[in-house]
């Protein structure tokens, strides 16, 4: 497992820096983004094809983290089109200056490729079994990510047809899901890697994947997730009565004033 996890490391290293390269020529450190989900299936990938026997467990995993990846790659895509750069990688240019290319690599495509792997154990952990047994608990896994995942893709197009009419511009998004909790697409996220975790078990060594759901989940409340969205929107009137009232994660009924 240790060799497996330092392939993984390499191929990750490997894809994040072409990745940068193609940033370094579109001037555009967004497209790290775009790209995030894909990596995650060329880790995947790489182990699904060299097993000679795969069983149902690894075939689902792949068919998973295709599905997922695939569709994060085209919301973002679709979201970016026409748009600058993003503005948290503007602020890091800025910054930067004239060492952004390089500083670039380290703190961005590194960084990410990093977190990446870290996020992918369960895979990992599944792509090394060779047991041929799907427990129910592994099916419980699979109904937890196919819940997480239409959470977050519906999530996804709510917010994103929401956006898109300019009648809502500097309104704050309050319909569908977000009516019941004020980031649903990151409860869909964790969900689904929970319920990939849920489908390792069993598989050995299943006890390091759980490595994975625990950082996704403190990453998406504590780091990069809720806690910077909501930075973006204080002194929101708004927003700060929208907070008051809605749950900031696990989709419930609102307060009612």
């Amino acid at each position: 497992m240790v060799t497996m996890v330092l392939i993984s490391a390499a191929i990750a290293a490997a894809f994040m820096t072409g990745v940068w390269l193609y940033s370094l020529w579109r001037r555009d450190m967004s497209v790290v983004d775009v790209f995030w989900g894909l990596g995650f299936m060329a880790v995947a990938y790489h182990w699904f094809v060299r097993l000679e026997e795969p069983a149902l467990r690894q075939f689902a995993v792949v068919y998973l983290v295709s599905i997922w990846g695939l569709r994060l790659a085209a919301h973002i895509f679709i979201r970016s089109i026409g748009k600058p750069e993003d503005p948290r990688y503007t602020a890091f240019r800025n910054d930067w200056g004239e060492k952004t290319w390089w500083l670039s690599y380290f703190k961005v495509f590194l960084l990410q490729g990093g977190l990446m792997l870290t996020i992918s154990l369960p895979v990992l952990a599944i792509m090394h079994d060779t047991s041929t047994d799907f427990t129910s608990i592994n099916g419980i896994g699979l109904i937890v990510w196919f819940l997480g995942f239409a959470f977050e893709t519906t999530a996804d197009y709510q917010l994103y047809t929401f956006k898109k009419n300019p009648a809502n511009k500097g309104k704050v998004m309050q319909s569908g899901l977000w009516y019941y909790s004020r980031h649903p697409n990151y409860f869909g996220e964790v969900c689904v890697w929970w319920g990939i975790f849920l489908i390792s078990l069993g598989a050995s060594p299943w006890y390091i994947s759980i490595i994975g759901p625990i950082f996704i989940t403190y990453l998406l409340l504590r780091v990069s997730g809720i806690t910077m969205m909501e930075k973006r929107y204080v002194g929101n009137d708004a927003y700060t009565l929208y907070k008051q009232n809605t749950s900031p994660f696990f989709p419930w009924w609102p307060r009612k004033n």
